[in-house]
């Protein structure tokens, strides 16, 4: 048997997905030589700067940050080859030219929250509950030129329930994910990787990035397609429609918890049903049975906080 190999990990990550996956390696005494993760940012309504997850964790546990504007900036790269790092991992982070992923001796590979080849791109966790899959996954891989291409470590795979959210999902993936990355860090420190070259094909379903429009609810699409949208945006970036309600001007209202029911009616899609306590919107196949909302400009609330004090005409319905 071989020796293992000591090595010393440069991490690269941003979001709390991240996080779990930073801390696994802490706890499993690897050497973390540096952090690299997003630049500082404005946000919110004092526009103060805010820290990634990433970042904090990582000052917290007096680890070496390095937050690049520009991967391909020479005092970067200067930067990157001083942490003198043989392995680095990289989970939510962003595209990485050549002259970083290729640097280190025993390479970079990824965590991505699919079962590679599907769901590659910024948003598998979201589509792969909006297009009404049943299973999923995390996968380990070996970066390449391409975006989510490169050879397969490991994979682990994992249901999804019938009214999972993506928020449910997320943490799910969160919490396998950074177990199946110290899974195949102990492959590379023992030199026992074994790689799988991603089949070539044609069906493959992508995890477009998520917009504004892509986000927007689709009233005359079926019960099933509207309900998956919903709970495969809840709880961000959330489904939104417009209200329309009276002569007033319409609202742009995201919906969050919701149930479906499946029943044959009359009413038009859309048609907004208001009853004591309950609020259901038709679409074909049935009724989405709404429990949470967001006006603009108020803060989610449940459906019986909304009706009482908001008034629905006759007419309301969503758009």
């Amino acid at each position: 048997m071989t020796d293992k190999r000591d090595l010393r990990i440069v991490f690269m990550g941003t979001p709390d997905f991240a996080v779990a996956t930073l801390k696994a390696l802490l706890d499993n005494k690897y050497n973390v030589v540096g952090v690299i993760t997003a630049p500082d940012r404005k946000a919110g309504r004092g526009q103060k700067l805010r820290t990634s997850a990433v970042k904090e964790f990582a000052l917290k546990h007096n680890l070496k940050v390095l937050q690049p504007t520009n991967l391909k900036a020479e005092s970067f790269i200067e930067e990157l080859k001083a942490l003198n790092a043989n392995l680095q991992i990289i989970v939510a982070f962003r595209m990485l030219p050549k002259v970083v992923w290729a640097m280190p001796e025993y390479g970079t590979f990824n965590l991505h929250a699919s079962l590679l080849p599907q769901y590659r791109g910024a948003a598998p966790i979201h589509w792969a509950i909006i297009n009404g899959e049943r299973t999923t996954g995390v996968t380990t891989f070996f970066i390449d030129e391409k975006i989510d291409t490169g050879a397969i470590i490991l994979k682990q795979e994992t249901s999804i329930g019938e009214s999972t959210t993506v928020g449910e999902l997320h943490d799910t993936l969160m919490s396998i994910g950074s177990n199946l990355v110290i899974k195949t860090v102990e492959l590379i420190a023992n030199d026992e990787v074994k790689t799988t070259i991603q089949p070539k094909s044609v069906d493959l379903k992508t995890a477009y990035k998520l917009n504004r429009e892509n986000c927007k609810i689709d009233w005359s699409k079926d019960l099933s397609t509207i309900y998956n949208k919903i709970r495969g945006l809840n709880p961000f970036p959330a489904a939104w429609c417009y209200l329309s309600n009276g002569d007033k001007e319409p609202l742009a209202v995201k919906l969050y918890t919701v149930e479906k029911e499946l029943i044959n009616h009359d009413d038009k899609p859309g048609n907004i049903l208001v009853h004591k306590d309950d609020l259901k919107i038709a679409c074909f196949g049935g009724y989405i049975k709404v429990k949470e909302i967001q006006l603009p400009g108020k803060r989610k609330m449940d459906v019986k906080s909304l009706l009482n004090g908001f008034e629905f005409s006759e007419d309301a319905k969503m758009l």
